[in-house]
């Protein structure tokens, strides 16, 4: 009897383990609004030296612009702490990143290419259709209440 407790206890644990990981990873992850006219896209920032250095930004009202078909950029003004960054990312649709070289801020709606320096900064926790407008889009970033 107790040979079973033991195991089902210990399956309870390791089919528990990778949901608990990723419940905590989600606490340290700082969260943030970005808003389009009326629409409000949450989002969350990884808890590395990129995205806090993008945190410490915030609020930033930007004009987005479409770039390649594949993002929307904007200029940040300068680069942010790469500091444990890899050399290049494979971002995927919904991802927030830096590319480096040009300072600007990139929120790719389609999958791209391992690119270097771009950062991952964050992801939209859900669609980000209100993004997908024609022409230069108004946005407020700003860490969520």
């Amino acid at each position: 009897m107790i040979g079973t407790t033991a195991r089902t206890l210990a399956l309870a644990l390791l089919l528990a383990g990778p949901a608990a990981a990723e419940q905590e990873r989600d606490r340290d992850m700082t969260r943030i609004t970005v808003t389009v006219g009326d629409t409000v896209l949450d989002a969350r920032l990884e808890d590395s030296p990129p995205a806090r250095d993008f945190a410490s930004m915030l609020p930033l009202d930007l004009v987005l612009e479409d770039y390649h078909g594949t993002e929307k950029v904007a200029d940040l003004g300068r680069q942010l702490d790469n500091r444990g960054a890899p050399r290049a990312y494979a971002p995927k649709a919904g991802d927030i990143t830096q590319y480096r070289p040009w300072s600007n801020l990139a929120i790719f709606y389609r999958d791209f290419s391992s690119s270097a320096g771009l950062l991952k900064l964050g992801r939209f926790d859900g669609p980000i259709d209100a993004l997908l407008g024609d022409g230069p889009l108004r946005v407020r970033i700003a860490l969520a209440d």
